[in-house]
């Protein structure tokens, strides 16, 4: 997001691959999850294993799932810096996509319509390469009006009905009003919230992991 939420932060990671090999399959081929997000993603203010990436891999590693996760989380990042970096991020190959991005663009005040820009266009070089996507959804901040909040919810709506996309409405679903859930910010999920979103996503992850072809 944009300064509460880490600006500042860049480049603060490099591409992290995180091979997690399930002992009875041990000699498969990794699936490639790319994570394309922002500090919500990132695990801002976390130490890295409590991180969202991190609780995820873990939590398909107990479910017997080879995934490699391709980090490509940026502290502070909008739609179109994950545009942006949208290829670099791809690297040599990725075989699913997990895209949480817009909470900055909300914050910021970005118009929904180069929002629904961006995601569409990240939408449409994914699936030009057929990998198989989770949308997540956000919500813009309540100080922005309710027109712009129903513009820029209606942003996710249309986009999470797309042909091969899943679509889970609000990342912080179950967090973010919780402050027990979340750092001192009250923007960013602490640790246990992390948990709260990974066990929530994790039924939606494996149905995503389930698209992807036999290597």
């Amino acid at each position: 997001m944009a300064a509460p939420y880490g600006a500042g932060g860049g480049w603060r990671k490099a591409i992290l691959i995180l091979a997690l090999l399930a002992p009875w399959r041990s000699g498969a081929t990794p699936v490639r999850l790319l994570i394309l997000g922002d500090s919500l993603s990132a695990g801002y203010g976390l130490p890295h294993d409590q991180g969202f990436e991190a609780q995820l891999a873990a939590a398909l590693r107990g479910r017997g799932r080879e995934v490699s996760i391709t980090d490509g989380a940026v502290s502070g990042d909008t739609t179109a810096g994950g545009l942006a970096r949208l290829d670099w991020s791809l690297g040599d190959g990725v075989d699913a996509a997990i895209v949480e991005l817009g909470a900055n663009d909300g914050l910021r005040g970005v118009d929904p319509a180069e929002t629904e820009k961006n995601l569409n266009a990240i939408l449409d070089r994914l699936a030009a390469r057929h990998i198989p996507v989770l949308l997540t959804g956000m919500y813009a901040m309540p100080n922005l009006g309710r027109d712009y909040g129903a513009a820029f919810g209606a942003v996710f709506e249309r986009l999470g009905h797309r042909p091969g996309v899943l679509y889970d409405p609000f990342f912080l679903e179950g967090v973010a009003t919780m402050p027990s859930l979340n750092q001192p910010d009250h923007m960013h999920p602490n640790a246990e919230g992390v948990s709260h979103i990974v066990a929530r996503l994790l039924p939606l992850v494996e149905k995503l992991l389930a698209e992807v072809p036999p290597a």
